[in-house]
């Protein structure tokens, strides 16, 4: 019984611990078991509280949620829980502790979860890859010499291992998806405004970033939404609450929807063939369903985006480290060359330069939107290219040497308009170019594990909705798993 544990979802195990057939305690041994087994091989967790977990659950202390007693790891940035380390992946905060309870974290707990500590990130959640100096590299389980990707890295690590069917994630430019591409997982990133990210953040990246989970199952991803939806007083974007629970929506059927398609990466790089595999197959089966779907794509400069998604990267970079800094009086060392060169282009661009960029999302969002006037559906590739081996995305020798001597010299503005820009920038982007659309635009969007390639490494294709159309996303992605079940297809049992 134990064993068969790690093959269920959260909601299937809150059903069992409900019914009596397994306790609290029971289902906490057996999933630190399974880490026990597997962690030092995939290295997910960046922060461990066992202990405290196990003190709550004797003292009889765990909320009577929706998810009472079932185990949950947070994400080691900005899912703030008073009292516990969060090092945001960094050196520099290898001994911070947060000073208040995230509305994330509270709405964890009364749902009734037992929190057990939290999962590896990239330094500042900067990256698609989670290999840290702090934390050392995380694995992804489908292959351990490949990245789970990151920055939701070692959340999507934990829950593709067994650890545990559930684990929070963010998403600022592809943060939930591409680890779920990589890893085999069903991720939905939220509207803006569909989940507070207070009290310490307003809007985390001018509101591009949105938090939820990492999931096996449509249905716990949805239930789960159903706990962390709603606004917290002083949230400056309060979005319309859904019609219904968005739990209701994963067994209702989504109607015949017209979904345009496009396999063209929208900064000319490279698409892999497994990923066009992935699309042309997902197309082939919503038709069988009854789809409409056709090759059609949003007349948005992708170029364009990628420039002003990566303005707003390098400006945030910026400010987090001088905030950081300044609060804990490290030196620029302690942060990893390439964020700290990503802070000097942040540094080097003007104010104007900054809000001109940003004034680009309206029009990005207004044709997206005259885009799903005509199709309810954008359908793409979620990366261009899969898992890059463990060390592929390191920063180069060369470029470690250019970030320390601009530092020491101040000469931002060279580097700004030098070619190096592209070298360190996109580099990344290239490889996930998809995903940024939804977030510069607010919109819903998820990842669906439909396709495996010929390396056995799961592949995710990506729908992007209208703006708070998650319902329908879940509408489709409920019956996608019916017709093409992947939650019982895990990588080789650790």
């Amino acid at each position: 019984m134990i064993e068969e544990l790690r093959d269920r979802d959260a909601v299937g195990l809150a059903a069992l611990i409900a019914a009596g057939e397994i306790s609290a305690a029971e289902l906490l041994e057996a999933t630190l078991a399974r880490i026990d087994r597997a962690e030092v091989g995939i290295n997910a967790i960046a922060v461990d509280l066992r202990e405290r977990a196990r003190a709550e659950v004797a003292r009889g202390v765990v909320p009577s949620g929706p998810f009472a007693g079932v185990p949950f790891l947070l994400k080691d940035i900005f899912q703030e829980d008073a009292g516990v380390t969060m090092t945001m992946g960094t050196l520099a905060l290898k001994d911070h502790v947060a000073r208040t309870t995230s509305a994330y974290v509270r709405r964890v707990r009364e749902a009734g979860f037992v929190i057990i500590g939290s999962t590896t990130t990239p330094e500042l959640g900067l990256k698609a890859t989670t290999e840290t100096v702090l934390h050392g590299d995380t694995r992804n389980p489908w292959n351990l010499e490949r990245t789970p990707g990151g920055s939701s890295g070692g959340a999507a690590a934990a829950v593709a291992a067994g650890y545990l069917p559930m684990a929070g994630a963010s998403d600022g430019g592809g943060s939930i998806r591409i680890p779920a591409s990589y890893c085999g997982l069903f991720g939905l990133k939220p509207s803006r405004g569909r989940v507070s990210e207070g009290p310490s953040i307003g809007e985390g990246w001018e509101g591009a970033v949105c938090t939820h989970v990492l999931t096996r199952s449509v249905r716990d991803s949805a239930a789960m939404l159903d706990v962390l939806a709603g606004a917290e007083p002083g949230d400056p974007f309060v979005i319309a609450p859904p019609a219904r629970p968005f739990a209701a929506e994963v067994d209702a059927e989504p109607g015949r929807l017209r979904i345009g398609f496009s396999t063209r990466s929208p900064v000319g790089g490279r698409v892999d063939a497994e990923m066009v595999a992935a699309v042309t197959g997902a197309a082939r089966l919503l038709e069988g369903l009854g789809h409409v779907v056709e090759e059609a794509a949003p007349d948005i400069d992708g170029e364009l985006l990628a420039r002003c998604y990566m303005g707003l990267y390098f400006g945030h970079v910026a400010a987090m480290t001088a905030r950081i800094r300044r609060e804990t009086g490290c030196a620029s060392s302690a942060f990893h060359a390439d964020t700290r060169a990503l802070a000097l282009l942040g540094r080097a661009m003007s104010a104007g330069e900054y809000v001109a960029l940003r004034e680009h999302w309206n029009g990005f969002a207004r044709k997206l939107a005259a885009f799903h006037q005509r199709y309810d559906l954008f359908l793409t590739p979620t990366t261009a290219l899969g898992a890059a081996r463990i060390g592929e995305l390191d920063t180069p020798k060369r470029m470690q040497a250019i970030a320390g001597l601009i530092d020491r010299l101040g000469v931002g503005k060279v580097l700004m308009k030098s070619g190096i820009v592209d070298d360190l920038a996109f580099r990344n982007l290239e490889r996930t170019p998809f995903t940024q659309l939804a977030n510069l635009t607010f919109v819903p969007a998820m990842s669906v594990p439909l396709h495996v390639g010929a390396d056995g490494m799961p592949v995710g294709v990506q729908f992007v909705a209208r703006f708070g159309a998650e319902a329908m996303l879940l509408r489709l992605a409920g019956q996608l798993e019916r017709a093409a079940p992947w939650a019982g297809r895990m990588p080789v049992r650790h």
